[in-house]
């Protein structure tokens, strides 16, 4: 997982390959859009100078290019006209090139989850039997700061030599229609071939050809997260009014305000169902100053009324029709209409990890800090008893709705930080200013206990929870 705007790896190809013909293939998941974002270039050249290097890459408006110039002049120059904004699902992107080829159109195919993208807004082809940057003895790149990949990569194969179509990679899932992965693909590799990403976070070649990638600036985290039990992160293309106020980092685990005066509050991509499923996360709290920030859980039905009420939100008092469970940074609990100052979980400080369950079957809430005692002597195994719960159940906020998603946030300026765990086993952290931060991840301590084996945290998962992830809301 590539931290946004830093990390990068880099290979030098020891000797040349095919540079008419290859295939790069990679399954990714995008927490960060509407920035142009490097996949994958091979050339001397980077950054705003695009002389002599081939890119594939998401631009700003979040189409996927291709691009390469010589001499400041366009030789290739392919644009999707489709768009790719979901910050949640996994895409699967293939693109073979064959330049020798007679029919233009042939030389380079793109495949977006086993489907060819045909549907293009630009269309300079390579010309008939160009030689490419790719296999050539130039420094190829995997991200690039500046316009780092800001997300998930898993899976990365390149084959020198061969354009293969993305049926090579993936397949259609006979039940349920779905693309899914290909665990170990059959490819000829050729000279510069590799496979990385395939186990955790290693860059190292693990393929027959050892064609070892080095970590050139940044870290790369291994995370739970994969093309096939996608984990719940803050949403990065819905989580603030005007989408102005907030940055979401870390792989869409960091939400942090992109000024000092901006307010500060993310939803998550996944929502709890009400009546199915018992789940648990962990969000530290960053402390900036003493005000008052709060996390917990909203009704996802209200997702547009909440980006114009979020500050509303912590405010008991306020916008009661808007069903939430929180607490707040002076350690009280909030739901609609109700603030209990004597709730027990103590106020937070800089570090402090507020631990939730969230029994969606019986409409019972209980947060934890720490490694402590659940608050209000709660017990999140004991089911419909709901011992020191915070019982909705019978509310019409719990029986009007149908599903409930992770919430953050605060009411004014100078503002707290959260980060989560939704189960990938680290915390994310910030550095540098507003507006040009960037983030790394730090594992867990010493995983806690998890009976469900989804997700890894830092304390024990109660007995019958979940993380917050496709496997888990399929249990």
């Amino acid at each position: 997982m590539a931290s946004k705007g830093t990390a990068y790896i880099d290979r030098t190809p020891s000797s040349g390959g095919n540079r008419k013909t290859w295939t790069w293939s990679c399954w990714l998941k995008r927490t960060g859009i509407s920035s142009a974002q490097r996949l994958f270039s091979a050339g001397s050249s980077i950054g705003t100078n695009n002389d002599n290097l081939l890119s594939i890459l998401f631009e700003s408006d979040n189409t996927l290019k291709i691009f390469s110039e010589v001499s400041a002049s366009t030789i290739i120059d392919l644009r999707t006209t489709r768009v790719f904004t979901d910050t949640f699902g996994w895409y699967h992107i293939v693109v073979a090139f064959d330049t020798t080829q007679a029919t233009a159109a042939d030389r380079v195919k793109i495949y977006i989850n086993g489907t060819q993208e045909t549907a293009l807004s630009a269309t300079t082809y390579p010309s008939l039997n160009l030689d490419t940057f790719v296999n050539h003895t130039v420094k190829h790149r995997i991200g690039y700061t500046g316009s780092s990949f800001d997300g998930i990569m898993s899976h990365m194969h390149f084959a020198d030599g061969t354009a293969y179509a993305a049926s090579t990679f993936g397949s259609t899932d006979s039940t349920t229609g779905e693309w899914k992965l290909t665990l170990s693909p059959s490819f000829t590799l050729g000279t510069n071939g590799f496979t990385i990403f395939k186990d955790d976070n290693t860059i190292t070649d693990q393929s027959t050809n050892s064609n070892d990638w080095t970590q050139a600036n940044g870290s790369i985290t291994a995370t739970q997260d994969c093309p096939s039990n996608v984990f719940c992160t803050m949403n990065d293309s819905e989580f603030d009014y005007a989408n102005v106020d907030s940055d979401i980092g870390a792989g869409g685990t960091f939400v942090y305000p992109r000024a000092n005066t901006n307010y500060n509050y993310a939803m998550s991509t996944l929502a709890m169902p009400k009546g199915n499923g018992k789940f648990y996360f962990e969000a530290k709290i960053v402390r900036y100053d003493t005000v008052e920030a709060a996390v917990g859980i909203v009704d996802a039905e209200f997702s547009s009324e909440m980006f114009y009420e979020n500050r509303a939100i912590i405010t008991a008092s306020n916008q009661t029709y808007i069903g939430r469970v929180i607490v707040n940074s002076n350690g009280h609990s909030i739901i609609a209409g109700t603030a209990n100052s004597s709730y027990g979980l103590g106020s937070l400080a800089d570090g402090d990890i507020v631990c939730m369950a969230c029994d969606m079957e019986n409409g019972a809430f209980y947060f934890r800090k720490n490694d402590g005692s659940w608050a209000n002597s709660g017990d999140p195994t004991s089911g419909a008893s709901k011992t020191g719960a915070i019982d909705i159940s019978a509310t019409s906020l719990w029986t009007s709705s149908s599903h409930w998603r992770v919430w953050c946030g605060d009411n004014t300026t100078n503002h707290d930080r959260w980060a989560f765990n939704f189960g990938n086993g680290n915390f994310p952290s910030q550095s540098g200013g507003f507006g040009s931060q960037s983030y790394s991840t730090t594992a867990v301590s010493s995983a806690g206990t998890n009976a469900s084996g989804i997700g890894i945290f830092e304390f024990d998962v109660p007995t019958g929870y979940t993380a917050l992830c496709t496997k888990g809301l399929n249990e």
